[in-house]
């Protein structure tokens, strides 16, 4: 069970991302706000984008040592994404700690939601989680622009 601080300060961003929450990002408690540590977000496909037709759900298992730790966050929703996984993993250095990672005890859980929207539409091909994904992205931008606008409509 997470400490008192930990839940306090996740209360407190999950109130202000439904207050007022960033363009394209909302997040609640799943399961009737039982526990504060399991969230459900939502991203709309940012505009402009392959994605600006859908809605992805996500889910976000905050750990005991949050902010010391960052959230887990899947899609739940599928998504023909490079960095992002059949099983909803994200390829993101804000997910993660140490040398590799970016992740900061200063980052919320509404910037990390955000962070996530922007590499949807800005995907790093340098650090592909799906190598035949990251390969068309490469080789055939409009076949992987077609592909991915097709799976975000039938899903």
């Amino acid at each position: 069970m997470a400490n008192a601080a930990c839940l306090s300060r996740l209360r407190r961003e999950v109130e202000m991302l439904a207050s007022g929450p960033p363009p394209g990002v909302s997040c609640w408690p799943r399961d009737d706000g039982a526990s504060m540590q399991q969230l459900r977000a939502q991203i709309r496909g940012p505009e402009g984008s392959w994605y600006e037709e859908g809605t992805f759900e996500l889910d976000v298992s905050v750990p005991d040592r949050y902010p010391f730790e960052p959230p887990q966050v899947r899609f739940v929703t599928p998504i023909f994404h490079p960095n992002i996984d059949d099983g909803g993993r994200i390829c993101l250095d804000t997910l993660k700690t140490g040398p590799h990672g970016a992740w900061a005890p200063s980052v919320n859980v509404s910037t990390l939601l955000t962070s996530i929207r922007l590499l949807m539409a800005h995907p790093n091909a340098d650090d592909g989680l799906m190598p035949e994904i990251t390969a068309l992205y490469r080789r055939d931008p409009a076949r992987f622009a077609e592909t991915a606008r097709a799976r975000t409509r039938a899903h």
